[in-house]
């Protein structure tokens, strides 16, 4: 049975455009090689060299950073530097970094999504964005990312799981590749995602329930009472704490997740970043036909402040998500659940 490689699925994309979707495709495979190489060094070099401590320092928006974070952002830079890139945008760095001035891309990356997971042996990985580099020649180079999800050239993320996994978008489906080590390339495993519009499984961080504003908590409430309550149905709770793994799953299967802002401090207008986790997964899962908001509005529609920007951010099931920005601004309208509007669930006090 033919297979189909990365390498030749981009060189398809390449060949049927301009010279801006050759550079994407060019620099998806420089990624790709760099994921490959951060693979290999999570699976040999961990424990050995210290990867999974804190190492005192922070990165560009204030947490702290562990061996592999640093590690991985070497990686990527470098790989960076291989391809059409003018403008590197890092979670790891305070500002971005100016690579070839006349490329056509800017990225911006998180190089290691879910890093408190290193020492637990859990999912993590890599969240990409590829944007066209705007801006005038020796301007600051962070305006290259003050632009909105909506026009990203492509965008992705790899998992290092069980397997090496790629979800990869180039705006025209959202596709799965998966690292074969014998043909030591990644094959297609996927070749257009789609999500369900329904579902009966959420993700959420439960022990935050206190914090959660009112529209959360009535949202979680009537999931939880299952059949019985107002969604007439059960449903069925992960948290993993790795976004790339989430959304790997909601690809494959549906659900919803939710990482609202909430009253704690520093929270308020949410803990993911904008630029290089909530747009990327975005553009991912409304080009596998989900969707994406901030509780309420589409994530692709919001501009940028900074780079570091953080968002709440809710994706998964069209249906699901719709409902929960409806939670947010007419509870009371939802004919299906105003009878129960005031009952409270054994997490309420």
């Amino acid at each position: 049975m033919s297979v189909t490689t990365l390498a030749a699925f981009l060189a398809s994309h390449g060949r049927a455009g301009d010279g801006v979707r050759a550079a994407a495709a060019q620099t998806v495979l420089a990624l790709a090689a760099g994921a490959i190489e951060l693979r290999r060094a999570i699976d040999t070099q961990t424990s050995a060299t210290g990867f999974a401590r804190k190492q005192g320092s922070l990165n560009g928006d204030g947490d702290a950073q562990r061996g592999l974070d640093l590690h991985a952002d070497e990686i990527f830079l470098a790989a960076a530097r291989q391809a059409p890139v003018a403008i590197y945008g890092s979670e790891e760095l305070p500002s971005p970094v100016r690579l070839a001035q006349d490329a056509p891309l800017a990225l911006a990356i998180d190089p290691l999504d879910g890093s408190s997971n290193i020492d637990c042996n859990l999912s993590i990985g890599t969240i990409f964005s590829l944007l066209p580099a705007t801006g005038v020649p020796g301007s600051d180079p962070a305006a290259a990312f003050l632009q909105p999800g909506s026009t990203q050239l492509g965008a992705g993320f790899f998992v290092y799981g069980p397997q090496l996994t790629l979800a990869l978008t180039l705006g025209d489906g959202t596709h799965g590749f998966v690292y074969s080590p014998s043909a030591g390339t990644f094959i297609a495993a996927q070749s257009d995602f789609t999500i369900v519009s329904e579902t009966k499984e959420f993700a959420i961080n439960a022990s935050n329930y206190r914090h959660w504003d009112e529209p959360v908590r009535l949202y979680i409430d009537d999931c939880l009472t299952g059949a019985e309550g107002p969604r007439r149905k059960a449903f069925n709770m992960r948290w993993i704490a790795s976004l790339v793994a989430e959304a790997w799953r909601i690809l494959v299967r549906g659900g919803v997740f939710l990482y609202p802002g909430d009253g704690r401090s520093g929270y308020r207008r949410g803990r993911l970043r904008l630029v290089y986790e909530a747009n990327p997964i975005a553009m991912l899962i409304e080009q596998a036909g989900g969707s994406a908001t901030d509780t309420v509005g589409r994530i692709l529609e919001i501009t940028p402040d900074n780079l570091h920007q953080r968002v709440p951010l809710v994706f998964g099931s069209a249906e699901e998500v719709s409902r929960i920005a409806r939670y947010h601004t007419d509870p009371g309208g939802m004919a299906d659940r105003s009878p129960l509007f005031g009952n409270r669930s054994l997490f309420r006090a």
